[in-house]
């Protein structure tokens, strides 16, 4: 595989740095520094991954991956000097794949590269990954089969567990899970979703000390393991 990348930062000497590092890995990666220029470019051109900057002149980074997910699936990697949590949170909760705070090496964006793109890859065929999982949804979207048995789950407990299934090997934010679980009060809190999570994870047999499929990530929220 050579991924052909896509990168939007204003930082010329970052980018031809990136640029040049991951050419020695068979990666393309072409930059651009004007963020409209850059949003025309994805709509113009197949791409495989987008590293997107913040802080970028006349747009946010936010506003851009807002923007980008109403539009397209691609993957995106947020590289960027915000320190800010909440921009992290955002940017995740916006669509981004994995969120990278500068300064880092570039051999870290190549690994972080190569994992955002493997999940892709399972996530797009979803045929090989029912197959090969332990946890995955009826056909009809209807029921949740656990090494093919139905798991008997209340109403919230399954809005819950199919959304992350959905979502598989993504971290999801709290706030994204209580949001798309019409079940739960818009202004539950974070410990009403840790009860429930924690009642998913005992008819999946585990434990918050023995996590197997659902990943607590600390400060953000979860991620579902198949």
């Amino acid at each position: 595989m050579n991924p052909n990348i896509i990168m939007i930062e204003d930082d010329t000497e970052l980018a031809q740095i990136l640029t040049d590092f991951l050419k020695r890995y068979n990666v393309t990666v072409e930059n651009y520094e004007d963020p409209y220029l850059g949003i025309s470019a994805l709509s113009l051109k197949q791409y495989d991954l987008l590293i997107l900057d913040l802080s970028l002149p006349g747009m946010d980074g936010l506003d851009i991956c807002k923007e980008i997910r109403t539009k397209s699936d691609i993957p995106i990697i947020i590289s960027s000097a915000r320190s800010d949590v909440d921009d992290k949170i955002v940017g995740l909760e916006l669509g981004a794949d994995d969120y990278l705070p500068k300064p880092y090496e570039p051999k870290e964006l190549y690994a972080r590269i190569m994992s955002v793109l493997r999940r892709s890859k399972r996530t797009s065929n979803p045929t090989k990954n029912e197959k090969n999982s332990d946890l995955k949804l009826s056909k009809n979207n209807d029921i949740i089969l656990f090494h093919e048995n139905e798991i008997s789950l209340t109403r919230a407990e399954f809005e819950v567990l199919s959304y992350m299934i959905k979502k598989d090997n993504c971290v999801i934010p709290r706030s994204e899970l209580i949001g798309n679980a019409p079940s739960l009060n818009s202004q539950s809190d974070s410990r009403s979703l840790d009860v429930l999570i924690s009642r998913i994870r005992s008819k999946l047999g585990e434990s918050s000390k023995e996590q197997k499929h659902i990943i607590s990530i600390r400060g953000i929220g979860y991620r579902l393991q198949l």
